[in-house]
């Protein structure tokens, strides 16, 4: 059996058994058994695949073909060009968030500069995609990845460390362990927290819905419970943060955006559509 008699078997497996990208993930899957780049898996298309390679692929595809995502079952993603480390404690990082983080770096830069040093703290890091992200571009700004699971900050550590990134790392609920830590308050505060209706959880993909943790996915009866908690929260501060970016679900957007116009502490609040059209991030600077 070639690698593209390989590749084509394991698509139609996963095909007919109605896996959603069903060839991207068997591409992908293929990629890992062999430790090769997409460019050197078309290099080697019309060779033969080693029987042990192929029944390591097939015991992959078995868990693909259940609903379990590509990224854990490779145990890693990638976002803003960086390899995370990820697995169930954590949700996989999504390339619509790329586009927060790089809002982010942009304003940050407009309001302090080149080598400015502004305190960011990122609630509920996750992997740590945004922190590290912003870490690693503005090595000068002081960034802290915070979360309520241990193991998810653990996994955040994991990655900081593998990508050369230096963070402070704080656990517990929303910013409360940031208005311990700096209760003179914080610069920048950008957050992908949960958002999804609880009515809604039952409706989600099976990738999201049985294998990605609910604990960073439930935002309560319409979605907006933690952003309600987080600008509560930040009365606790001296300092209001200048920038504020957050990620929110579909139809969110313009609600998000009232309860940050109502907060009255940003001069401009804007909306960012994803890569799809979905207003998807909030954005509050006070200039």
């Amino acid at each position: 059996m070639t690698v593209r008699e390989a590749f084509m078997r394991a698509s139609s497996f996963l095909g007919e058994r109605g896996t959603s990208e069903a060839p991207a993930s068997a591409e992908l899957l293929l990629q890992h058994v062999l430790g090769v780049t997409r460019t050197k898996l078309l290099a080697i298309w019309s060779d033969p695949i080693d029987e042990d390679a192929f029944e390591r692929l097939w015991a992959l595809l078995q868990r693909r073909a259940a609903g379990e995502p590509v990224q854990y079952i490779m145990g890693e993603a990638y976002f803003y060009g960086r390899r995370f480390a990820v697995d169930k404690t954590v949700l996989i990082p999504r390339p619509e968030t790329e586009l927060l983080a790089e809002r982010v770096l942009l304003l940050g830069r407009e309001l302090w500069g080149a080598e400015g040093a502004p305190r960011v703290v990122d609630v509920g890091t996750g992997s740590g995609a945004i922190a590290v992200t912003l870490a690693a571009e503005r090595p000068s700004w002081r960034v802290a990845a915070s979360d309520i699971s241990p193991e998810a900050l653990g996994t955040a550590r994991r990655n900081a460390e593998a990508n050369g990134a230096e963070l402070e790392f704080l656990l517990g609920d929303l910013l409360e362990p940031a208005a311990k830590a700096y209760g003179g308050g914080i610069d920048i505060l950008v957050s992908n927290p949960p958002y999804i209706r609880s009515s809604d959880m039952a409706e989600l993909q099976i990738e999201v819905r049985e294998f990605e943790p609910h604990l960073a996915l439930d935002g309560g009866e319409d979605g907006l419970d933690p952003y309600r908690r987080l600008l509560a929260q930040m009365a606790s501060f001296d300092v209001r943060p200048r920038i504020v970016g957050f990620e929110c679900g579909l139809g969110q957007a313009r609600d998000l955006g009232k309860l940050l116009q109502e907060a009255g502490r940003w001069t401009d609040v804007s909306i960012v559509e994803d890569y799809a059209g979905i207003e998807r991030h909030v954005i509050g600077v006070r200039k």
